[in-house]
């Protein structure tokens, strides 16, 4: 192994610029979860002006997730071998570039073709710059608060997507959606050098036929999934492209088993609440995008409200996230462990689901949407930090690149498939109700319900797994 010289701690063993690190870190975490939400709102600008279709228009989010999901685990391990802190820049100036061109675009087909490049550039940032967090904050109240501040910035780049998307497109315009991109990335790529530590390199081989065919397989699933809702989960193409990719990931496997430096050494998978900790964080996503999603609906849809007011509405949910995680989720972690904050971080996410399945028809803010916004977020903000501790706590140092790519990896997988079946879902009860005559307001209103009450099914799911297969250890 070689060892780069500068990583100077001080006395104490501590990096001494970790917490201005932490601070560019979070700012990476929030761009990368905030290009995910902040085109919502802007769709319908956008189509008129690049003159998408309607069933076109998903790629301006399919493109972004389906790189971004199918990249992380060669991020992750490019990350060990090359230097976190290499990576996350050069991901930085993939994001940045490829974030003016998202602006610059003229057809539907470049600003598809931006998404995708912002998606690789996030897939390099995101697990990189979770190794940084790691390898800079060794003590672990220290980790703890780091941790909180880390999961606090991802939530607010997920409600700060939404709330700038509707601020930029109605009073600005939807490019600027991309362009607010770049001044943060060149504000990142140059303090980087100078706050980031530098980290360690590792001599090895990037396993060039694994990598392709992870990435393949990975792309083709998520692909497979994003458009079963048009193509149909029963259809040629879904089945086709699911079939493909689980053939490729066997002959993945069985090269794994093979290589003397695989892309993922299986028995990264013996480490302790790895596998576990992954699909938790799996069905969390599954369960936590889909209620954004839908709660963004009910409440533009249903409650009327434009989308500055839609934003607005989340707030709450945010800045209850941002104070927990900050402030109390690496304590009680400390005091009670990580399993047991998971569970009941989880349960209360379930219960909130459970509310949010209720909502009638004239329903009301205060009553209707804010306590049930409030558990949801106390549950995230209780299950998210113990989930990423649990999949990667266990790593070796020279894994950890790769363990924070399966982590980020499990995520992404589980977002898109979550919302994909509870979209088809919600679709396939609204249709029912449609053909008994219900009126647009129950149909609509049928359709949010079934789509809560499947994404409750998907977080209990994620209880039962945390409560029986995520070992108890030290934190």
């Amino acid at each position: 192994m070689k060892t780069n010289n500068n990583n100077k701690t001080n006395d104490a063993g501590h990096y001494p610029l970790r917490w201005a690190a932490l601070f560019i870190l979070c700012v990476a975490q929030f761009i990368v979860i905030m290009d995910t939400s902040i085109i919502g709102v802007a769709l319908p600008a956008i189509k008129a002006d690049l003159g998408y279709s309607q069933s076109g228009l998903q790629w301006i989010f399919n493109a972004y997730v389906i790189s971004f999901g199918g990249f992380l685990l060669l991020g992750g391990k490019l990350s060990d071998i090359f230097g976190a802190r290499k990576l996350f820049i050069t991901g930085f100036l993939i994001l940045t570039i490829s974030s003016l061109f998202a602006g610059l675009s003229w057809s539907d087909v470049t600003l598809n073709v931006s998404r995708a490049l912002q998606g690789l550039g996030s897939a390099l940032i995101a697990p990189s710059a979770l190794t940084m967090v790691l390898a800079m904050f060794r003590d672990p109240k220290e980790l703890g608060k780091a941790l909180g501040f880390w999961g606090a910035a991802a939530a607010a780049g997920g409600s700060a997507g939404v709330f700038l998307g509707g601020v930029i497109t109605q009073w600005i315009s939807w490019e600027w959606i991309f362009y607010i991109n770049i001044p943060i990335g060149l504000l990142v790529i140059l303090t980087s050098p100078r706050y980031l530590q530098k980290g360690e390199t590792r001599n090895g081989k990037v396993d060039i036929i694994g990598s392709i065919l992870a990435t393949i397989s990975l792309v083709l699933i998520v692909y497979a999934i994003v458009t079963a809702e048009t193509n149909g989960w029963a259809s040629l193409n879904t089945i086709g492209l699911s079939a493909i990719s689980l053939l490729l990931f066997g002959l993945f496997i069985i090269i794994q088993k093979k290589k003397d430096q695989p892309l993922i050494p299986l028995s990264i998978f013996k480490t302790p609440n790895l596998s576990s900790g992954n699909i938790v964080m799996a069905l969390l996503a599954g369960a936590w995008i889909p209620l954004w999603f839908y709660l963004n609906l009910y409440l533009q849809q249903v409650l009327n409200y434009s989308a500055f007011q839609s934003g607005l509405a989340l707030l709450p949910m945010t800045v209850t996230i941002m104070i927990l995680m900050v402030s109390y989720s690496g304590k009680l972690v400390q005091k009670f462990g990580f399993k047991k904050n998971l569970v009941l971080g989880l349960i209360f996410l379930t219960f909130s689901l459970v509310l949010f399945s209720m909502v009638p028809e004239n329903g009301s803010f205060i009553s209707n949407v804010l306590p049930a916004s409030i558990l949801g977020a106390i549950g995230m903000s209780l299950a998210y930090i113990p989930g990423t501790i649990a999949s990667i706590s266990g790593a070796k140092p020279e894994e950890s690149g790769l363990a924070s790519g399966l982590v980020n990896t499990s995520y992404q997988i589980g977002s898109a498939l979550g919302l994909a079946i509870i979209v088809a879902i919600a679709a396939a009860t609204a249709q029912a109700t449609s053909s008994l005559n219900g009126t647009s307001q129950e149909v609509l209103i049928s359709g949010f319900k079934s789509a809560f009450i499947a994404a409750a099914f998907i977080s209990g799911l994620a209880v039962f797994v945390s409560m029986f297969y995520v070992k108890t250890l030290k934190a």
